[in-house]
Formats: C-alpha cells, structure tokens, sequence
C-alpha cells in the first residue's frame, strides 16, 4: 500500500488488580499496575519515535472509561474503542477500519518493551515486500502483526491467550493464500520470569 501504515496499539486500563494480574505474585496488584502503566506509555513514546504514520491507541473496557479520560496521550495518538467481541473480533475490527481506508495497519500490545522505534520501522519496512509480518512472542504468541491485506477468518478460532496463537495465526495465513515474514521472536511482559527482558533500568 502507497499510504504509511497505521500503528495500532491493543491496551487495557492499567488498574490494580486488572492488569497484569499474573504479575501481582512478584509485585503486588499495584506494582503490577504500574509496570502495565509504564509499558503503555513506553510503547506509545515508541510508536511516535518510529515517525511512520498515525498511531492509534485502542482501548477497553471502553473509551469513556474514567482512566482513559485522564489518560495522556502523546501528541497525535487517536484514542479509539475496542468495542464488544472476543480479541479476535476486536483486532479485526481495528484492522479491517485501517485496510478499508487503503492503510497498513500493525497490530501491537503495550506489553512488550522489546518493540523499540527501530524494531516497529523494521518491521514496517518489511512489510513493504510481503503480505503480513509476525513478530512472534516467546511465550508461544505474536507481540507484532501487520497486514497489507487480510480477512476476518485471521482472528477466527484462534486459542488467545495460549502457546499456540502463532502457529495458529500462521497457518491462518496460509489458507488466507497471505504470505507472511516471520520476524524475530521477542518477550512479552506477562509472568514473573518475563521480568528479566525489561529494559536495563526499569527493575
């Protein structure tokens, strides 16, 4: 596609004892929270750093949400929902308003520290000779997608939340007839063992 993709960001409200719950057992449902808080913004500094296009931060439960009202976002980050469905149906909705506007979009997390500007322009730029782009996560699922074409059957009968989201998502585009580049495997933040690939400084 002629136009820059459109980076979209999946994140949920950073509450005590909502986010990153499987973190509470190191750190405490507040610590917990705040790390979930410090990923988001890290993340979304990072989107912007990238300099590739509209960055778009799509939330739940919902937009209006009290914490996404006070939230602040770095200039030029649209604030959208990700509205009602399981994650497959909301990242498929994200994705198919950004295809239907002749944009690229990436589909990310907050989660994942290793998705630094450089990574995200990598991957954009990847993008430009293929399909889709994967950046499989460690824990057996994708900390990155990014799709110049796609269909809802993607996002469909996926086991979220699993060690077999990639593969799935894979075989997934291949039926799709999509070719897809894997990119390399990265860590998402979710278990206390995953503390160790935070950045240096942030222990």
């Amino acid at each position: 596609m002629a136009n820059p993709p459109r980076l979209i960001v999946f994140a949920k409200a950073p509450l005590p004892g909502v986010a990153k719950t499987r973190l509470i057992p190191a750190l405490g449902a507040a610590g917990a929270a705040a790390l979930a808080q410090r990923m988001l913004t890290y993340t979304l500094q990072q989107c912007v750093s990238a300099a590739l296009g509209p960055v778009e931060l799509c939330v739940a439960p919902d937009a209006r949400h009290a914490y996404w009202r006070e939230f602040s976002c770095p200039g030029g980050v649209q604030l959208t929902a990700q509205g009602p469905g399981d994650l497959g149906e909301r990242l498929w909705r994200a994705a198919a308003r950004a295809l239907d506007c002749g944009v690229s979009p990436l589909l990310l997390g907050s989660d994942c520290p290793q998705l630094t500007a450089r990574r995200l322009r990598a991957a954009a730029t990847a993008l430009g000779d293929t399909d889709a782009v994967l950046h499989p996560a460690r824990d057996g699922g994708y900390t990155l997608l990014g799709l110049n074409r796609g269909a809802a059957a993607l996002f469909e009968g996926i086991a979220w939340s699993t060690d077999r989201v990639a593969r799935q998502t894979a075989e997934r585009l291949a039926l799709c007839g999509l070719r897809c580049t894997h990119l390399e495997v990265l860590a998402d933040i979710d278990e206390p063992g995953d503390l160790q690939f935070l950045p240096s400084g942030w222990g």
